[in-house]
């Protein structure tokens, strides 16, 4: 399998020079993903992060009533793990499931230990890393307890461009923590807006 996408993203954000990142990166284990197949169970110890390297994943939980909250989308280039569980070595209370059929990179903690050893660039990007999930988990709350339906949508859109055309609006409503008949709501009037010139 082609490790490109991945040699590019660490050559492209943490500085990794080419041959060394192809280096390090030709032992990982690519994965192909079926649309609807799972990465991770609520139950079970997440043992990986995983690098999209074609597809779009989703991360999200069901409460005890059944419903579903989306709490990130994974489209390519993207990040996602349950860090609790990893971290911890406990059961998730999350699910990862993929949304399209596409491969994704799964990189064990013992990957990331060992890059940080050998190269002290990384050990500065995984920090940003560590440091830009948690901004994005303290934007999320902000947005779910204080932003108006139509500027959670707002800040979806600049987020996740192109998510709009590859979910079922269902699943956008679920990220946004609103109901699917505000999400059309909020559309409808933004492109009342929009067509006035507003």
């Amino acid at each position: 399998m082609n490790r490109l996408p991945f040699c590019n993203f660490l050559t492209t954000n943490a500085g990794i020079d080419a041959d060394e990142a192809a280096r390090i990166t030709v032992q990982q284990k690519s994965r192909a993903v079926e649309k609807g197949e799972y990465l991770l169970m609520q139950g079970d110890t997440c043992r990986h992060s995983f690098f999209v390297e074609k597809g779009l994943l989703r991360y999200y939980a069901i409460d005890t009533k059944g419903k579903e909250h989306i709490l990130q989308f994974a489209p390519e280039g993207w990040f996602v793990t349950d860090r609790e569980s990893v971290f911890f070595n406990q059961p998730s209370q999350y699910f990862i499931q993929a949304l399209e059929t596409g491969n994704v990179l799964q990189l064990d903690e013992a990957f990331f230990k060992e890059l940080s050893h050998q190269n002290s660039q990384f050990v500065d990007f995984n920090t940003r890393l560590l440091h830009n999930h948690i901004r994005h988990l303290q934007k999320r709350i902000e947005q779910l307890l204080s932003y108006t339906a139509e500027e959670r949508y707002l800040e979806f859109i600049q987020l996740y461009p192109d998510i709009l055309l590859r979910v079922p609006q269902i699943m956008v409503a679920s990220y946004l923590g609103i109901t699917p008949e505000s999400l059309s709501r909020v559309r409808k009037e933004l492109a009342t807006k929009n067509f006035r010139g507003k």
